[in-house]
């Protein structure tokens, strides 16, 4: 209770039954550096679940792809190219097969890579190279539709352009639906403009994905020094919890009550601390009648019934999971980007998920995609 006669007693009673609901977990987490890359080899006999999917994981869009785009288009555009040497599966779905099955993976929901940097760019720019890169993905995914779950990029200065093209990806076969995280400034995500858009995802039972580095954030290509580690990290969970915070406390959800919205490549140890002070203001503001929110429910629970985000390098994030968000929070292997848990995923999955009960391995580990794509397995 807080700041009552009561309150340290009740914090030392909490503490003390986080402790002991959390001593499995610690075995695969406290006892471990803060990151998934250091990999503890005793973990490869963990019970994980059979079934694994990536929430997050990415192609290589060909060097050539954009050559077919008009001259004016290609030259205002950035040199498109993939970011060090990759594996050969992030352009060739035979040979991601090939990688998937040594991972142990079901299927892999596919972003683009340097594509992504295409959000900050004019209108014309994204909606010609968005539908080439559409159309490209989906081939992409045609070798193995079942497994290779591709997600198209959808331009927003447009609305009605936008829903056309949404269509049109669905009708391909592709999912979800990529738009920018940080938008142009005229254009911020509580606005109106937006509206017939998030009609049309909801009706269609589309969640709308926000990866980061996508809009008008930083430019990482022009970052050194420490000024790389601001953008990483300051900027990177700025701007995802500004996402949420315009898409939540503006009644998106009130008004779309079966919309459904993707944080990719965030992490998770942030969102509760967040949502607890939302609900803190929600509370202290809202009942007092200081402030009206177009909001009824407290951020928490809107947050549960609509809001999704994707983990892989989280040991914070993996500490919390026996309390909060294994109905919200998905694992991710980010192939084939140079920090991927490739090709010893389910290594990484023990050590961030392992000690947690099987019901909560398994939606966190396919589940919770399964259920938000429709996926079929």
């Amino acid at each position: 209770p807080h700041r009552s006669r009561y309150g340290r007693s009740a914090r030392i009673f909490f503490c003390a039954q986080l402790r002991t609901k959390s001593l499995l977990l610690s075995r695969f987490v406290l006892a471990l550096p803060m990151s998934a890359r250091a990999l503890d080899s005793s973990l490869a006999n963990v019970k994980i679940p059979d079934l694994v999917i990536s929430a997050d994981s990415h192609v290589t869009e060909p060097m050539d792809l954009w050559k077919v785009l008009p001259a004016d288009i290609t030259a205002r555009m950035p040199v498109m190219e993939p970011f060090g040497a990759l594996p050969d599966g992030g352009e060739d779905p035979v040979a991601r097969i090939v990688d998937m099955d040594r991972d142990g993976l079901a299927a892999e929901v596919l972003y683009p890579t340097a594509a992504l940097e295409l959000y900050r760019f004019e209108p014309d720019i994204q909606k010609a190279a968005f539908q080439l890169y559409n159309d490209w993905i989906a081939n992409y995914c045609k070798h193995a539709p079942d497994r290779l779950i591709g997600v198209p990029m959808i331009a927003m200065h447009d609305v009605d352009a936008a829903i056309i093209e949404l269509k049109r990806c669905y009708d391909m076969g592709l999912k979800g639906a990529l738009i920018w995280q940080v938008p142009h400034p005229d254009l911020p995500l509580h606005s109106s403009h937006y509206n017939p858009f998030w009609a049309v995802a909801a009706e269609m039972n589309v969640p709308v994905n926000m990866h980061i580095l996508t809009g008008h954030s930083y430019d990482r290509t022009n970052l050194t020094g420490f000024e790389r580690i601001r953008g990483s990290v300051n900027i990177k969970t700025h701007d995802a919890i500004n996402c949420i915070h315009d898409m939540l406390w503006s009644g998106v959800f009130e008004r779309h009550p079966t919309l459904k919205m993707v944080i990719v490549e965030a992490e998770i140890g942030w969102i509760p601390f967040i949502l607890q002070q939302w609900d803190y203001y929600y509370h202290r503001h809202g009942r007092k009648g200081i402030h009206k929110f177009p909001i009824s429910r407290t951020p928490t629970d809107i947050f549960n019934d609509h809001v999704f985000a994707t983990f892989m390098d989280d040991t914070v994030g993996s500490y919390l999971l026996p309390h909060w968000g294994d109905r919200n929070c998905m694992w991710s292997s980010d192939y084939p980007h140079e920090n991927t848990t490739w090709p010893n995923s389910k290594a990484f999955i023990a050590q961030q998920i392992g000690g947690l009960p099987m019901e909560r391995q398994m939606r966190l580990a396919s589940q919770n995609v399964i259920d938000l794509y429709g996926l079929n397995f």
